[in-house]
């Protein structure tokens, strides 16, 4: 099977556009589409405290291989980051320590694999952001073909060529690039909510208040 590529048309954030996404966290992100938009409890950062955000290139590849991921990391521009689609096969890395290398050449923000790397302790020495379903030594085969900037479901999540990828220790959430501006307002009034809470909860009200929640019912034998 042969490699293809969609073109992609999407206009490139700013970086300071992208740099305020960098505060709203992935939870916060997913709160504001209704629940929605957030990969598998499995995707974790290889390192804890990892923080990404970016703007989504996106791979589908065959189970165990890696080649169409390498031509991919060869188109990234600076700030992207690359979301594999590996079918969630969790016994043979397609990432590792010389393609995390690679897509730091080409100042790539992070990686997001629904699958395996491997090469862990340099990635993190490295300092680079990559999220996974595992990790396991056994290494890919090149060859068997896959799709470049297509739409993909990554870990249960779909994501689009340019849409804003979020990640932190809690996992990943995307943000389709249409709604960006309406999502990120929805952010930031979420966190400012959450602050009053919290101001709220320092003077002594409950959440039970604070969200007119019911009273627990009694109940008598």
């Amino acid at each position: 099977m042969p490699i293809q590529r969609h073109e992609i048309d999407f206009g490139p954030l700013t970086e300071a556009e992208i740099a305020a996404w960098r505060e709203i966290p992935p939870a916060i992100a997913s709160d504001c589409m209704n629940r929605s938009q957030f990969m598998a409890a499995a995707i974790k950062p290889v390192t804890a405290g990892t923080r990404l955000a970016g703007q989504a290139r996106t791979v589908t590849s065959m189970v165990g291989d890696n080649g169409v991921s390498h031509v991919a990391t060869a188109l990234l521009r600076p700030g992207e980051v690359l979301v594999i689609d590996a079918r969630g096969y969790a016994d043979i890395a397609v990432w590792g320590g010389v393609a995390t290398r690679a897509a730091m050449v080409k100042s790539a923000a992070g990686v997001v694999i629904d699958g395996a790397v491997r090469d862990v302790a340099e990635i993190r020495e490295l300092g680079f952001a990559c999220f996974t379903r595992a990790v396991v030594p056994g290494g890919p085969h090149k060859g068997f073909g896959g799709v470049i900037d297509g739409p993909i479901a990554c870990a249960g999540c779909p994501v689009s060529p340019g849409d804003i990828v979020l990640g932190d220790d809690d996992g990943v959430a995307v943000v389709p690039l249409a709604r960006w501006r309406a999502v990120y307002a929805a952010c930031r009034d979420k966190l400012e909510q959450e602050q009053g809470w919290l101001r709220e909860i320092a003077a002594g009200k409950t959440m039970v208040e604070l969200l007119g929640l019911t009273e627990a019912e009694i109940l008598r034998d």
